[in-house]
């Protein structure tokens, strides 16, 4: 079975873990990295044989568009991850129209492609801004992949189903591909991606990777972060907590991602998602859009 492989392209001080320290209109005087970063992880995906979806930030487009068309030239999918990196339950939905709009039209100019998925910052389509899918719809996505079925401070909607899945809007059908969870008993566990896939032992996700394949018929998308591979990137201030979780298993993470390559089959998130049968989701309260 072949899995996802998704990379979230932003810089590493645009996180939300360091989003009070760091204000947009400052980004520009930060030392950028992205490229360096970006160009290891295509190399490692170019020896592999791999190919990817880059949920990309319109910003990054904006000021990197070279980055973009190497991107593509090389085979993998150009997708969207906002403009500006801010959290959806904390716009107005005609705030998230406009930052959407904006970040698509920068990543179809620089890519030359249509995009057609899209990634929220730090998964923050939840029950709060369930809304932003019609939206999605309205602007021409087709799929999403921003809900985490779990329950976490920050982000998630556990109650939401854990594998693909249609769910109808005002503005038509669009699919979301949920990020990867195990549900051992009565309790749903996330790996395969991000500070998960950086803290826990790679036989743990080789493992997970496997059973949901395998025991559950169903595929996986991975993700990470270019910044994820870059150990000695400069120390942001932070809170104890975001800078624990920003920067512990980076120095093991081009290992987990090479062994990743190595033990699976990925292809762009698109390109799964095509090839998935993805029932309709019944309408509730939880999925109606307005």
């Amino acid at each position: 079975m072949r899995n996802a492989l998704s990379i979230d392209l932003e810089e590493y001080y645009q996180v939300s873990a360091f989003a009070k320290e760091v204000r947009p209109e400052k980004w520009s005087s930060y030392v950028s990295r992205v490229e360096a970063n970006t160009e290891k992880c295509l190399g490692m995906l170019a020896e592999a044989n791999a190919r990817a979806t880059f949920f990309t930030l319109g910003w990054v487009a904006e000021k990197h568009p070279g980055l973009i068309r190497e991107i593509v030239q090389q085979g993998h999918e150009i997708a969207c991850h906002s403009h500006a990196h801010r959290l959806i339950y904390e716009l107005t939905p005609a705030e998230f129209r406009e930052d959407t709009k904006r970040a698509k039209a920068l990543l179809e100019n620089a890519s030359g492609q249509a995009v057609r998925g899209y990634r929220a910052p730090s998964f923050s389509i939840t029950d709060r801004s369930i809304w932003a899918l019609g939206i999605l719809a309205e602007l021409g996505f087709t799929y999403d992949s921003s809900i985490f079925p779990v329950r976490h401070p920050n982000y998630g909607m556990p109650k939401a189903p854990r594998f693909p899945y249609r769910i109808d809007t005002q503005f038509g059908p669009i699919v979301e591909f949920p990020m990867p969870t195990l549900q051992l008993g009565g309790r749903r566990s996330p790996f395969g991606g991000g500070a998960y896939l950086r803290l826990l032992p790679y036989w743990f996700t080789r493992w997970a990777v496997g059973f949901v394949n395998s025991s559950e018929g169903q595929p996986v998308c991975v993700y990470f972060h270019p910044w994820e591979l870059d150990p000695d990137q400069p120390l942001m201030k932070g809170s104890m907590t975001a800078r624990l979780r920003h920067y512990i298993g980076m120095r093991k993470m081009d290992r987990k991602l090479a062994l990743l390559l190595r033990n699976f089959e990925f292809c762009p998130l698109g390109d799964l998602i095509a090839q998935t049968q993805t029932p309709r989701y019944p309408r509730s309260s939880c999925f109606v859009t307005s």
